[in-house]
């Protein structure tokens, strides 16, 4: 799986045109989100093949700024401060997540700044959540 970051115009229409986009492509969004910060609109999405939605976009004029690898963890929805917990081991092993949403199956989805370390802390944190 991949993260696209997605440059967006702060317009009606623009998500709508980047999803028409990539289903007349075949290609499905996996998770992800969009906002406006000022005044520039920006996404993050995830794709099973990244680079045939880098391609699909930048075809049609859409800006891709960046394919890249993510780390994908469940969390334990009934245990409280799983959140926190993760992202914790993450600081203390020097790892910075740069973003963070959810997938279509409720997994949470990082872009973190090393992710052979991001790896190694992910693993960890599963065989300790067992």
């Amino acid at each position: 799986m991949k993260d696209l970051t997605i440059l967006l115009e702060d317009r009606p229409g623009a998500l709508a045109r980047m999803g028409e986009v990539l289903g007349q492509a075949g290609i499905s969004v996996e998770g992800g989100g969009a906002w406006v910060a000022g005044g520039q609109g920006t996404a993050h999405f995830l794709f099973e093949d990244g680079e045939a939605a880098r391609s699909a976009l930048a075809a049609a004029g859409i800006r891709v700024l960046a394919v890249r690898d993510v780390l994908i963890q469940r969390l334990r929805q009934d245990r409280p401060g799983q959140l926190g917990g993760l992202c914790r081991c993450m600081a203390e092993a020097g790892v910075s997540i740069e973003v963070l949403y959810s997938d279509h199956a409720n997994q949470l989805v990082l872009v973190v700044d090393d992710p052979e370390a991001g790896r190694l802390v992910s693993r960890e944190w599963m065989r300790d959540s067992e």
